[in-house]
């Protein structure tokens, strides 16, 4: 069964192929077959799941074919099939699976403006998933580097194309350049990276580059592992490179699910986990990992709790929660398979939450205010249910899936020696407590209250009419809610995910906490519970405006403006990128052309008054002879008498 592994991928690239080469023939059925093939694609990787836990070998690397046999450059496009990647395959079909099947009531009628029909837009957002889909599968599947740099560019042209679905939309098509160009600022950190494992080892390969990492000179590792980190967030929106995601929120709810919950952001946590045997070599790199983690769970929490859009009070709930699973990775052995368990975690409830929310919306006339939300939970049963549990999963309630990861990642964080204890662990118990308060304000806000939707009209002058979401909408959403509940329990009884990733990340390491381990938990749910407390005595026990308030804190305003980053980047990348561009452009105009320019006038010039000496007549051109023969001989005359 492994040697056919190259299938998992193939059957879903092979249905993005069809969907967008077969045209119209294939409007009908097309939606179909983009869920029939990420559905076998998760059928398969079960099987193959099953046969490697059941006493395989615990890692393998399969050989396909030479990929770029170039003098001392040899890259074999190959395999690697082990637990970390088996885990990550089954989180990318199954959720992958569901999110599928939820698009296909989802954009049953989308229009958005188009000119064409909605099957045909419907067939082509089927086919730029499985698109999707199949580029994330080669990423985590890749046996090498490079292998894993194709599947991350595959990525990101997908990403662009999804976030950009509704292109006619500016703000859609601005939010998919930006989230391509500052890819592209972690993808240029990534290709050095991959550069100098090359110069320094001759190869790109896991296996090999694993086994000689000790050979790498310290400057060198240091730099290959900043190198990473930076391709590690620009893929998974980490500080400085977070702000894309929230804007990629104008893609359909089902790609914000899709980017945000199972695959796209969580590449970047998976490259630091798949190098840990170089990152463990390196006790700076490992550092500043943990310390991009902190201080962007942090910064996602401030700015969640500012924000009034349900899809992106949700966006910056998963920069916050990437940012736990890089502070976990980045504390080595005692946080590898932790970020990783989070990972899986996340991939269920946050999943949910974005489908819940596109229920929300879909029941709402694709109103994504939620200052225009408020008693939904009576019109929308199944949907709040959904919601209600991930929100519980997601704020760490006791023994839901988010409580599991959550918590040890906590106690592991106070388990770092010295400061780093408490600045680490002091940072993700006070993040606990604000993902609390602006998890709770958004279900107070949507589900709860007055209904402030009641005397609206939509821009077609339609009243709005609440009502549930189909059951190929309402399925899925109940599938992510079970896990949200009981995925942390499967995951930490017995230790078995633990146990499960120790062939590939090693023994995990408990570290001697700068607190008690019994007062961690009683500090993190004190935390959590006055979170939501703050949170009904702001939103509550009282209306909410259906303006949001002008006259707020410094902090509130700085939180509205994403803490400065766009203005940041702006500073820092923008200005100074168009700026060259326009002083280059300046200098081409007036130096290069110029000088070309100025050149073609003299010659011009020039050959306008030398015309006037070819006058056609004999006798001047006689004349000119003589006179030159008599210029000629006085010269010589002259220089013979000296």
């Amino acid at each position: 069964m492994q040697n056919n592994a190259w299938l998992i991928i193939a059957v879903p690239l092979l249905g993005a192929a069809v969907l967008l080469l077969a045209g119209r023939r294939a409007n009908g059925w097309g939606h179909l077959l983009g869920c029939a093939t990420v559905i076998a694609s998760f059928g398969y990787s079960l099987a193959l799941f099953a046969s490697v836990t059941e006493g395989g070998p615990p890692a393998r690397s399969l050989h396909l074919f030479s990929w770029i046999p170039v003098n001392a450059l040899q890259v074999d496009f190959g395999l690697r099939i082990d637990p970390l990647s088996l885990v990550f395959v089954l989180l990318i079909t199954g959720v992958g699976a569901l999110i599928h099947i939820y698009s296909i009531g989802y954009m049953a009628h989308d229009q958005q403006g188009r000119t064409g029909s909605a099957n045909t837009e419907r067939r082509r957002f089927f086919g730029y998933l499985n698109l999707f889909v199949a580029a994330m599968l080669v990423l985590v599947l890749g046996n090498s580097f490079v292998t894993l740099y194709l599947g991350w560019e595959g990525v990101g042209l997908a990403s662009y194309l999804l976030i950009g679905f509704w292109q006619q939309r500016p703000s859609a098509a601005g939010a998919a350049t930006k989230a391509f160009v500052m890819n592209r600022v972690g993808d240029v950190g990534l290709a050095l990276a991959i550069f100098l494992m090359f110069a320094h080892l001759g190869t790109t390969q896991y296996a090999e580059v694993f086994a000689r990492a000790g050979e790498l000179p310290s400057g060198a590792l240091l730099a290959v592992t900043l190198l990473l980190l930076l391709g590690a967030c620009g893929k998974s929106g980490q500080v400085p490179l977070q702000a894309w995601l929230p804007d990629a929120m104008e893609g359909p709810t089902p790609v914000s699910a899709l980017i945000h919950a199972a695959t796209m952001v969580t590449a970047g946590v998976y490259l630091i986990a798949r190098a840990n045997p170089l990152y463990s070599l390196t006790g700076t790199g490992q550092l500043v990992v943990a310390l991009v983690g902190a201080v962007t769970l942090l910064v996602g929490c401030v700015i969640g709790c500012a924000y009034d859009d349900i899809k992106k009070v949700l966006a910056y709930s998963t920069v916050s929660q990437i940012g736990y699973m890089m502070l976990a990775v980045g504390l080595g052995p005692a946080g590898y398979a932790l970020g990783i368990m989070h990972l899986l975690t996340h991939g269920f409830f946050k999943a949910g939450l974005f489908l819940g929310a596109g229920s929300v919306m879909h029941g709402m006339n694709d109103e994504v205010n939620m200052r225009r939300f408020g008693g939904l939970y009576r019109y929308m049963p199944i949907t709040f249910a959904t919601f209600g549990l991930g929100y519980l999963a997601l704020i760490g309630f006791p023994f839901l899936s988010g409580y599991y990861s959550k918590e040890a990642i906590i106690v592991a964080a106070f388990g770092e020696p010295g400061w780093r204890g408490w600045a680490f662990g002091g940072a993700a118990v006070l993040g606990a407590g604000l993902t609390a308060f602006y998890m709770t304000r958004l279900m107070l806000m949507t589900f709860f209250g007055e209904r402030r939707w009641e005397n609206r009209t939509t821009a077609d002058g339609r009243s709005f009419h609440p009502h549930e979401s189909p059951p190929v909408m309402t399925g899925p959403m109940i599938v992510l809610a079970v896990g949200s509940v009981a995925a942390g329990f499967v995951f930490t009884s017995g230790d078995r995910l633990v146990r499960l990733l120790e062939p590939t990340l090693g023994e995990l390491h408990e570290g001697h906490a700068a607190l008690p381990h019994s007062v961690i938990p009683v500090l993190t749910l004190g935390l959590s519970a006055l979170g939501v407390l703050l949170a009904w005595l702001v939103v509550g026990r009282r209306p909410v405006p259906e303006a949001r308030p002008q006259r707020v804190s410094p902090l509130v305003r700085a939180a509205r403006a994403d803490l400065y980053g766009n203005a940041l980047n702006r500073a820092v990348a923008v200005r100074p990128t168009v700026g060259l561009a326009n002083g280059l452009s300046r200098f081409d105009r007036a130096g290069v052309d110029g000088a070309v320019n100025g050149l073609a006038l003299t010659l011009g010039a020039t050959s306008r008054v030398l015309r006037r000496w070819q006058t056609g007549f004999v006798r001047s051109y006689a004349m000119s002879m003589l006179l030159g023969g008599v210029l000629l001989v006085a010269a010589l005359m002259s220089v013979g008498t000296l």
